[in-house]
């Protein structure tokens, strides 16, 4: 996949954006709304995010350790490598979502959790924006970011914020459907 830098950036970030809404609507559901499940191995709403909390305790730090210290400028293009399009197209939400075990230290099941963890995904939202902005300045191709599941593996950054980002697709979309209802 090639795409002109402007057209990824604007892609993520309006991703971003309604990300940050469907968070501002989930925060105006009963937080027993938010614990519901339709099965005792079912991820609730809440599950959900603290899920996508728990990776972007790993990834934002890293994300924002590599674009301080890339020394690689920007291209007006980016182009995906084949291991990070691969993740990617593996996680980004579609009509038929494949199953995918989380690691047991990603997996949030059966945690006790209240609504405070919706401030702490809305705080990751905006740092995510903010590092998008800031990876304008640097090369999304040449610098390289650690995975979490193995941290000698290093993807781009662009297809690390695709990831990152469709990941936080893919669980929204689930934490909505675990609300039984559609807030957009």
């Amino acid at each position: 996949m090639k795409i002109q830098f402007d057209q990824f950036y604007n892609e993520l970030t309006t991703l971003v954006q309604s990300h940050i809404q469907i968070i501002e609507k989930l925060k105006s559901k009963a937080e027993m709304k938010l614990n519901q499940k339709t099965s005792a191995e079912s991820w609730s709403a809440l599950e959900c995010i603290e899920h996508l909390n728990r990776y972007g305790n790993f990834y934002l730090p890293e994300i924002e350790n590599r674009i301080k210290n890339s020394s690689y400028l920007s291209e007006n293009t980016f182009k995906s490598g084949i291991l990070g399009n691969y993740f990617t197209n593996l996680i980004k939400p579609k009509e038929k979502l494949n199953k995918m075990k989380s690691p047991k230290n990603m997996n949030p099941l059966g945690s006790k959790l209240d609504s405070f963890i919706l401030d702490t995904f809305l705080k990751q939202l905006h740092q995510t924006l903010m590092l998008l902005e800031e990876s304008k300045a640097v090369s999304l191709n040449k610098t390289k970011v650690s995975i979490s599941i193995y941290k000698h593996l290093k993807l781009k950054l662009g297809d690390t914020f695709r990831f990152f980002i469709y990941h936080n697709e893919r669980h929204l979309q689930q934490a909505i459907k675990a609300t039984s209802e559609i807030i957009m």
